[in-house]
């Protein structure tokens, strides 16, 4: 069965353009600050949606998006406040995917079961559990494929040929890859190095492959989507959001501004994409 995700790759493959797929984490700054980014997002250009979940110790993250789950958790936030903002989000879009992305140890918290039926319930479209690998599927993947939600598994520079089909195995909806070795937000990737490692897993899959970690700017987004079906952008919008609070890491009247700003940039890159490449 399709899902949003399979969907919106489709329209977007008719369109002849790559997605712009957003992240920001669930609850940053706080509750309502962060369900008006939420709900802003589409509006803004984004065409999938990121929601992280907020962890106390999120080590393939570098410093932006961990201080982003440290400003959700220090206001309270919660799994069930998290399953809360897309429930509420459904109400007012029902077309835009929402994929959750963190780490293992708060779904295990909550209850797997639990979790797969309350997320399914809220209109959650898949999941990236990047502390997850494939040897570890009947944990969580294999019940959620099965519950009809996507999981999208990473690739990164060092996944040779020999790991490339378990990384593949399973996966659904789309294939991240990450575009540098490291934490997230730590350097700038290298297009032509992006577009061979795009063309290398296209030989191996039918799955859309997007592309995060480092990606920035405008022009950046542009370059990366020549290639790849998907531009992920999460921790230049995380310190957008950060960069409007307040001394006391409030958000303020240029908060929403900030990130709504900023996508509809990317946006622009992400259209023209296709165009730069066809010159």
């Amino acid at each position: 069965m399709a899902t949003r995700i399979d969907a919106t790759f489709a329209a977007l493959a008719k369109a002849a353009r790559p997605a712009l797929v957003t992240f920001v984490t669930a609850g940053d700054p706080d509750l309502a600050s962060s369900e008006a980014i939420l709900a802003a997002l589409p509006g803004a250009g984004a065409d999938i949606i990121e929601l992280g979940m907020p962890f106390s110790d999120p080590m393939a993250d570098g410093p932006a998006i961990q201080a982003a789950s440290i400003r959700a958790l220090e206001a309270g936030h919660t799994m069930i406040k998290t399953l809360a903002m897309v429930e509420r989000f459904r109400q007012r879009d029902t077309d835009t995917p929402i994929v959750l992305m963190g780490y293992y140890n708060p779904i295990y918290i909550y209850g797997v079961d639990r979790f797969i039926a309350d997320a399914l319930a809220a209109g959650v479209d898949g999941l990236i559990v990047v502390d997850l690998p494939p040897e570890e599927d009947e944990e969580l993947c294999i019940p959620a494929l099965k519950a009809g939600l996507n999981f999208i598994r990473l690739a990164t520079p060092t996944t040779d040929a020999k790991r490339l089909p378990a990384v593949l195995n399973n996966t659904s909806g789309f294939l991240y890859y990450v575009s540098i070795a490291g934490i997230t937000g730590s350097a700038a990737p290298q297009t032509s190095l992006v577009a061979d490692a795009v063309e290398a897993i296209k030989a191996h899959t039918e799955l859309p492959v997007a592309v995060g970690f480092g990606v920035r700017t405008p022009e950046q987004a542009a370059a990366i989507g020549r290639t790849a079906d998907g531009v992920v952008v999460g921790t230049a919008i995380v310190s957008a959001i950060a960069g409007s609070l307040d001394d006391d890491d409030r958000a303020t009247g240029a908060t929403l501004n900030a990130v709504a700003e900023l996508v509809q940039s990317l946006a622009q890159g992400v259209r023209a994409a296709r165009m730069m490449a066809a010159q």
